[in-house]
Formats: structure tokens, sequence, C-alpha cells
């Protein structure tokens, strides 16, 4: 029985080796190909390439539950085109246990999501999006059309460059009036952290009054804000592409400040139910083979899969926007495709047990 369980573990891992393999590699070429549009002063071809790799990390996280479901569908189905499992059920193994000896390679990929997600991914992500910046000329412009934007009060601040060891390039800095009129605009080319506040680096102060505009030039400033490296570390990526400490602090930051943090809250508890819905997609692509595709070509296989995989995804895409425009609990945005797949997988596991 223990030969039965390798081989089957072994059959539905090397599928979800080959997917992973075969999905990353196209997402690269493509990507690589977008990036080499965004080339500009120093950000060129090697860049471009570099930035691709440094990203590698945040794509694996994100193609695991594909590859995991896909594995599983590729991998017990080619087993049951060949008539391997009717072979295996008929020597008096169960339904169960082959059912968990597919899950364990699949419950492998999830702890290997979980660790890149919340350590490997976040701080590779914060550095490619710096470097690039940078050799996009982040310090050149007042506000590029890259960089990130936040409200700390009746400030409204614009950072082109955010490098992970506390340097911030092209600050915006723009202060308004509680009639909600624009007072001044401030631009700096650095900012290096001092562990209390910032030092602003080649200083452009503009004031504006109903008597005219003056303008003030610094060599150094200091700036007082609430924002720290820890925080702007979470703040120069997206929301999907943090660590799940990372979102609670963050979006802990945003309440604190009174600002809306529905987003954050949204990719939290996505990342905290990955796990969960890696697992349910995982149970669809096993009781698919032994249900409605057990005869099946693989590419009819493969193509159902996708399809499956797909309206899963869109399903949560659809309902998470919904529950921050709507205001209902992200919780529920995230659980109903899971449940709904839970029931769907259930169902067909029953029939074919």
């Amino acid at each position: 029985m223990r030969k039965i369980d390798r081989y089957v573990m072994n059959t539905v891992g090397g599928a979800i080796f080959l997917v992973m393999l075969v999905v990353l590699s196209l997402d690269l070429i493509f990507a690589f190909i977008a990036e080499l549009d965004d080339a500009r002063n120093d950000y060129q071809m090697l860049q471009a390439l570099f930035y691709v790799l440094m990203t590698l990390p945040r794509r694996i996280y994100d193609y695991l539950p594909l590859g995991a479901f896909m594995g599983c569908l590729v991998g017990l189905g080619a087993m049951a085109s060949s008539s391997e499992l009717t072979v295996i059920r008929a020597a008096g193994v169960s339904l169960k246990r082959i059912v968990w000896s597919a899950m364990k390679p699949a419950l492998v990929v999830v702890l290997i999501g979980v660790l890149i997600g919340e350590y490997v991914a976040p701080p590779a992500e914060r550095m490619a999006q710096s470097r690039k910046a940078i050799a996009q000329g982040a310090g050149e412009n007042v506000a590029s059309a890259s960089g990130i934007w936040h409200r700390e009060g009746e400030v409204f601040m614009h950072l082109n460059a955010v490098q992970p060891n506390g340097v911030l390039h092209g600050i915006s800095l723009f202060r308004f009036d509680d009639e909600r009129w624009l007072v001044s605009v401030t631009f700096a080319e650095r900012a290096i952290y001092q562990g209390d506040d910032w030092l602003l680096k080649n200083v452009t102060t503009t004031n504006l009054s109903e008597d005219g505009n003056t303008q003030k030039k610094y060599r150094a400033l200091r700036w007082k804000t609430g924002l720290s490296p820890d925080v702007l570390s979470v703040l120069i990526v997206k929301p999907e592409d943090l660590s799940i400490s990372g979102l609670y602090t963050y979006a802990s930051y945003l309440g604190e400040q009174g600002l809306n943090a529905a987003n954050y809250w949204l990719a939290f508890w996505k990342k905290v139910l990955m796990p969960l819905g890696t697992a349910v997609m995982v149970l669809v692509a096993i009781s698919f083979v032994f249900g409605p595709l057990r005869s099946v070509t693989m590419g009819f296989r493969v193509f159902t899969g996708l399809i499956v995989g797909l309206l899963f995804k869109y399903m949560q895409d659809l309902l998470g926007p919904m529950s921050v425009v709507f205001g209902f609990n992200p919780v529920v945005a995230i659980l109903l495709p899971i449940a709904i797949s839970a029931v769907v997988g259930t169902v067909l596991m029953r029939r074919a047990g």
C-alpha cells in the first residue's frame, strides 16, 4: 500500500511541478516583453530582466493554487486514462486513501506558498519596485506617473521611489487648509530617515496665497510624519503582494489615521484563507477525475480545469471589490466561492464513492 501511496504522490507532485514550470515560463516571457515597453533612462534590457527575476517569488505565490489544482487534475487524469486508478481501486485501496495520497503534494504546495508569500515575495517585490523606479529617474520629476500616493491629515504626499533601507526619492507634499484649498507644494529630491523624522535634501517649497506665490529653496529640511520605513515598506507594493503581518500592520495604521483600509483587509483575508481555498480546489479536481471527467481526453480535462479555475478566480475578483464598494465583510467575499467549490467537490465525491 505504501508503494501505491508513493506512486500517487509522485505522479501528482510531478504534474504540479510540470504545470508550474509551463505557466511560470510563459508568464516570465510575457512579463519581460511588457517591461521592455517601460525602458527609459537607466532602465534598459538588463534592468528589466533583473526586475522580472526579482518578481519571480511573487509570481510563484500567485500561481501555486492554480498549479496545485491543475496538477491534481492532470496527474490523476493521466492515471485514470491509463486505467491505473481502476486497478488501484480493484486492489482494495479505498477512495479516501487515494484522495489523501493526492492531497499530500498539494498540502506541501500550500505550505511552500505560505512561506514564500510571508517571507520571500514581499521583500523581493519591494526591492524590485524601488530599483525600477530609481533606474527610471525617480528624483527628476515633481510627481512621476509611477510611485505611490499617501494621505496624512491635510497633507497628500507622492513618493516616486522608496528604498528598503529608509531612503526616499522624489518626494512631493501637497498641503491643504480646512477649506480644501491648496496652500503649499514641497518637492525634495531625496529623504533620509533619522530615527524620529526625515531629513529632506534639495527642497523646493512653493507657498500659495491670494497675494501671490512665493518660492523658497533649502539644501536640507526636517520633515515630521507618522510614516516610518516599516510602514513605507508595506506601502510601496500592492496589497495582494504584501505579507499577512504587513497587511495587518498597515491596515491598523490606516484605521488609526481615520482612512479607508478596506482593500488591505480584503487582501489580508484573501491570504489568510488561501490555504483553505487551495485545498478545496484540489478536492474539486480530484472529484472531477473520479466523477464527470473520468473517461475524457487529457485535452478536455485541461480545458475544463482552466475554466473552473478561472471561474473560481473571477468570483473572488468580483466579490472582493463588491465588499469594498458596498461595505459588507470581506471574509464573506472570500469564503463564498470556497464554500460553493467545497459543496460541488463533496457532492461529486459522494457520487463517485
